[in-house]
């Protein structure tokens, strides 16, 4: 499937010179969402990325990775910005794109040696993806891999990210 003819680009956007990937025209079309799980998961099978636990970035992460948790029989973690989940949490302040960030996770939402899969919609210059590493590094996680729906190569996120399995679905 030409999941590329399924996103939108959208010049200068969140700001001039941006060339912003919107996946919600993905999203909207049946059978592209269904084949976007279905090779992402097939993906991490053969890569033998083996999760007790997902965990996805707000928001798009969150679309991506709990099908794809619950395809993989994995539980799934949410990473929100701050002030948003209601229990104590561990939280990283970050260097984006943009700006600056900040993730939190709850405390209690992983274990030490938990096996996690971190997934987004998208690997960009790899700051939220590296936050979201480090921020698991707080519980003595293991991390197995990522997984991206886009990768944006030119920006080379990878290199900011640890070494471990890297799966991205549409590359530009």
């Amino acid at each position: 499937m030409d999941l590329k003819s399924l996103i939108r680009d959208i010049p200068d956007f969140p700001k001039p010179g941006i060339l912003f990937r919107d996946i919600t025209t993905l999203l909207r079309d049946p059978d592209g969402l269904r084949y976007t799980i279905d090779f992402l998961t097939q993906k991490c099978v053969e890569s033998e990325l083996k999760a007790d636990c997902v965990v996805g970035m707000e928001s798009r992460g969150f679309i991506f990775g709990a099908p794809l948790a619950y395809q993989l029989g994995a539980g799934f973690i949410p990473v929100r910005k701050k002030g948003k989940l209601p229990a104590a949490v561990h939280r990283i302040d970050y260097e984006l794109e943009y700006g600056t960030d900040s993730l939190e996770v709850h405390q209690d939402a992983l274990h030490p040696g938990s096996r996690v899969l971190i997934v987004d919609d998208l690997i960009a210059t790899g700051g939220t993806a590296s936050a979201t590493a480090k921020l698991l590094q707080k519980f003595g996680c293991e991390l197995v891999g990522f997984g991206f729906i886009i990768e944006l190569r030119d920006l080379q996120g990878r290199k900011h990210l640890p070494d471990v399995p890297i799966i991205s679905v549409v590359e530009y």
